[in-house]
């Protein structure tokens, strides 16, 4: 069978019509919209069996990881075949796997930050000025949305302590990285994903960012016990470490959020090792690395 997802960066155009694609192929996958983004762009969400009892999984919060968008695309058609044949993927029957279970799949929380990486300010529309000043004509770190904030800054988890740590330093005001914006959840980004989260209650979410092949798991006092046991099968199956965010990274995350909020558990997942953007040419081993990890996150 042709493979509908492709090993090129996912850019709005191709992405989007990769998910449609996929949808036309396996009438079990849906597509709806999360929300826009600043520029109108929609954020898409893939919806694959029970809503009832859903699990989270997204990706690209940040311009230059649009790597883990194209492993998420990837591994939802991976699935979608195994699903469709009766498969497995690492030992994992999925259709068993899906009784009673859901898989929500966000691959580009932030399409603008992607599009602006991928293609250059121009992307940017009417915002391509504001990015060109911001960045100082270097996209090469550029990892904000449209508006120079970063949206795993943006949620609202400390965000006042996170905010104090950037103008500590030195960041204060939209910048390529690490602003976290003027309030907790101003961006149109956070609060389609604060929504989404309300709507579905998910049993729980896995972030995907790079690099570094860590797992993030911990956040304050509402860090549900059986975190600790979930992120070691987590890595475990990867191989990944375990680890904790330090000083500017400590606050105001998607995952750091989703604990704080709903007292469920909520993982960062960070593919690969390298300089961002990792090397496309990558993919299929993250890929073969991660499947089971996956699926066991949609197991648990």
């Amino acid at each position: 069978m042709n493979r509908i997802i492709g090993c090129v960066p996912p850019d709005y155009e191709t992405a989007s019509l990769g998910i449609n694609r996929l949808c036309q192929r396996y009438p079990f996958v849906s597509n709806f919209d999360v929300g826009k983004s600043v520029l109108g762009r929609r954020i898409i969400g893939l919806k694959i069996g029970c809503c009832e009892d859903c699990v989270l999984f997204a990706g690209a919060f940040h311009a230059q990881e649009w790597l883990t968008s194209l492993l998420l695309l990837r591994f939802v058609e991976l699935l979608c075949e195994a699903l469709d044949c009766g498969g497995y993927i690492a030992d994992v029957d999925c259709r068993k796997a899906f009784l009673g279970r859901g898989l929500v799949i966000v691959p580009t929380v932030n399409p603008d930050g992607v599009e602006i990486a991928l293609r250059g300010s121009g992307a940017a529309l009417d915002l391509s000025g504001e990015v060109e000043r911001i960045s100082g004509g270097d996209l090469s770190s550029w990892n904000a949305n449209a508006r120079g904030v970063d949206l795993n800054h943006n949620f609202n988890a400390g965000w006042h302590i996170l905010r104090q740590l950037e103008i500590s330093s030195g960041i204060d005001g939209p910048s390529p990285r690490r602003y976290g914006g003027s309030a907790p959840e101003s961006e149109p980004e956070t609060q389609a994903m604060a929504a989404l989260c309300e709507k579905y209650r998910f049993r729980h979410v896995l972030a995907f960012h790079s690099q570094g092949e860590e797992i993030y798991w911990k956040y304050g006092p509402h860090t549900p016990s059986r975190s600790a046991l979930m992120a070691n099968v987590l890595a475990a199956s990867s191989g990944y470490s375990l680890s904790s965010p330090e000083d500017i990274a400590s606050h105001g995350g998607f995952k750091d959020w989703f604990i704080e909020r709903f007292a469920r558990p909520g993982f960062t997942v960070e593919i690969g090792k390298g300089q961002n953007p990792l090397p496309i040419e990558t993919l299929d081993e993250t890929l073969l690395r991660l499947s089971e990890m996956m699926m066991l996150a949609i197991v648990m």
